[in-house]
């Protein structure tokens, strides 16, 4: 049986105070790599132990075998248990055994007509949907599936607690971000991540872990089977022990690989949209992402992968898509709502205020403080090109004007000057925002710098 720690009683004292308020649907929203099924696992002890039955519901086939083996261990009944996919269980909801709990995992993707028919099939359950980041891509809300949202420990205090390994986040710029384009999910292109992408992604993905991670077991995210195999084999190339895996990759493959990994015979793991939500791989001490997402979801997926604390240890996160330029650093309080981005005028507190600045030296990642890399001493000199990144990733992404804008208020530079005034702007950078904001031509810039003084005469 699982010892739970103090924050996980925590959240499972929370989950009663609410339910003897009387909500019956609950939220819970808790951080990557802190134990959520081991705390639906308790709570699904406790009512098995007392008859009540358990409803679990997961999105992914290879979770369900490690829900099953969780719930094993920490002394649930399971014939009082059922464990499935969604796909599955919505198909047979009629056949179902009523639950007294029905759990969610992974709950941001609750909204699915799949998730909504078993839920509305059984309104006298008790609902607690667990997710680490309760926001979706496309704005909307979980008013309608939740009472009420409870929060984890952020992941600060979980590092400061060594509940955490604290990580180092490195991010050279190696991506035209211009050239990306979504579909309709909100994601971006597998083709418009291969224009993207610069020829030397991959070598530079190995050289920079060479340099920053020499020696630690890493994942590597890629975006698609053959870039993870492309990247295996460079590693490969290098000395370095590297296996690629995806959906693709057959089970006894898989587990073949994971068993390796395991014992230190593999170094890296590259991979193609497997190793996130709810998939368990260990040892993870390095995390590279060469996958640019739109999804904080998986943004905190991927960087958190490495987080598992060890005495002395330091996560290393090597982002080499500008993730972190679109959320901020995976440490960041973030201040979490039901509410959707659409129904607080589109200014989600998921996304950081403060803007993160990259070395041009080491190339990590920090808020600046001063005019010295905190890391090597490097000079930083002025931030230009984390702000040309951002803009020309926003503008060849956004196609529609009210896309654009709710693009441009997640951008941190013009969420900066949102709430000004021209009277209150005292930079080049800080026009060329507001008039990216409000859509004013050139012209305004020149007349506006040229009234304070920024343009010489």
């Amino acid at each position: 049986m699982y010892k739970l720690r103090d924050y996980q009683l925590e959240t499972i004292q929370k989950i009663v105070k609410e339910m003897k308020k009387g909500h019956h649907s609950i939220m819970v929203q808790q951080p990557p790599r802190t134990g959520k099924t081991v705390i639906m696992a308790e709570i699904a002890r406790r009512t098995t132990l007392t008859g009540g039955r358990v409803l679990f519901i997961v999105h992914r086939k290879e979770i369900v075998d490690q829900v099953k083996e969780t719930f094993q261990k920490q002394g649930v009944d399971m014939d009082l248990a059922t464990v499935g996919m969604v796909q599955t269980l919505t198909r047979h909801v009629d056949k179902l055994p009523k639950p007294a709990f029905l759990f969610v995992d992974e709950a941001h993707h609750v909204l699915a007509k799949s998730y909504l028919r078993i839920l509305d099939a059984f309104p006298d359950a008790y609902k607690l949907l667990f997710t680490a980041t309760p926001i979706r891509l496309n704005g909307e809300g979980f008013e309608s599936v939740a009472d009420v949202l409870i929060t984890g420990k952020s992941v600060k205090w979980l590092i400061d607690h060594d509940r955490l390994a604290p990580v180092d986040y490195y991010a050279p710029i190696a991506i035209d971000n211009t050239a990306l384009k979504t579909k309709r999910t909100g994601e971006f292109t597998e083709d418009s991540i291969e224009k993207a992408l610069k020829p030397k992604i991959y070598g530079n993905a190995v050289k920079n872990y060479q340099k920053l991670a020499a020696g630690k077991q890493a994942i590597a995210y890629t975006y698609n089977v053959a870039s993870a195999e492309r990247l295996a084999n460079a590693f490969n190339a290098a000395g370095i022990s590297a296996r690629a895996v995806s959906g693709k990759t057959n089970k006894d493959e898989r587990n073949k690989i994971v068993s390796d990994y395991k014992d230190g015979k593999i170094r890296i793991v590259t991979n193609a949209e497997l190793f996130t939500e709810g998939i368990d791989l260990p040892n993870v001490d390095c995390v590279i992402m060469l996958r640019p997402t739109q999804s904080l979801s998986l943004f905190l997926q991927f960087s958190m992968r490495s987080m598992n604390p060890r005495e002395g240890k330091t996560a290393i996160i090597i982002d080499h898509v500008g993730n972190v330029e679109r959320f901020g650093l995976p440490t960041d309080d973030r201040e979490w709502s039901l509410t959707g981005t659409a129904k607080t005028e589109q200014s989600s507190s998921a996304v950081p205020v403060k803007s993160v600045s990259v070395c041009p030296e080491c190339f990590a990642t920090f808020y600046r403080k001063g005019d010295t890399c905190p890391f090597c001493g490097a000079n930083l000199g002025e931030e230009k090109k984390i702000e040309v990144v951002e803009d020309a990733e926003l503008k060849k992404v956004i196609a529609k004007r009210k896309d654009r804008v709710k693009k441009i208020i997640e951008n941190n530079a013009i969420r900066a000057v949102a709430d000004k005034k021209p009277g209150d702007l005292h930079s080049m950078a800080e026009l060329k925002a507001y008039a990216e904001l409000h859509n004013y031509k050139k012209g305004w810039i020149y007349f506006q710098a040229k009234a304070k003084g920024l343009i010489k005469q």
